[in-house]
């Protein structure tokens, strides 16, 4: 199991076939899985499969990770980065229900990006949401990311496009919003 890196509350880690079950109830979850576009998973087994061929971190050198709570070990969901088709790297990130409001998206996006932009080398990275998604969208803006576009994303139509270039990028603490 590979550790990408830690914040003050947080472990990134690379995703393992041993997250499948965990992985897969984050995506039972309809309000979860609301403005992403995506269908759950039909089964733990499909869960595993898709985690046993996830080869981002072979290909690309960084990908989703767990996010882990460094008192407790409980898995809170991942966040990372996403080499796509069309060539930009996208920051995202899933958690738990039950874990939303306590920071560890920004907090574990800010790592994403730090880890991005230091020592993967990136001169870009966007973020994504859908224009209803009103919590990520904070997230997004937090980070020191702006509006760049409305645009199509993973079928969901008239998404939010942020972007945050290396220039730009600061790894001081967050702003409020």
């Amino acid at each position: 199991m590979t550790i990408i890196t830690t914040t003050p509350r947080l472990i990134l880690r690379e995703l393992t076939v041993q997250d499948a079950e965990d992985f897969f109830e984050l995506n039972t979850n309809p309000n979860v899985l609301r403005y992403t576009g995506d269908s759950p998973f039909a089964s733990i087994r499909q869960a595993a499969t898709f985690l046993a061929n996830y080869t981002h971190y072979s290909i690309h050198g960084f990908g989703r990770w767990a996010v882990i709570h460094t008192q407790t070990n409980t898995f809170l969901g991942w966040c990372g980065l996403k080499l796509h088709e069309e060539g930009f790297v996208d920051l995202g990130f899933r958690l738990f229900e039950k874990e939303w409001g306590h920071g560890y998206a920004t907090e574990a996006a800010q790592a994403s990006l730090k880890y991005g932009f230091e020592h993967v080398g990136l001169d870009e990275i966007i973020g994504r949401a859908s224009k209803q998604n009103k919590a990520s969208i904070n997230i997004l803006r937090k980070l020191g990311m702006t509006f760049w576009k409305h645009d199509t994303c993973d079928g969901v139509a008239n998404a939010a496009y942020y972007k945050l270039i290396r220039e730009s990028y600061n790894s001081k603490p967050l702003r409020s919003i």
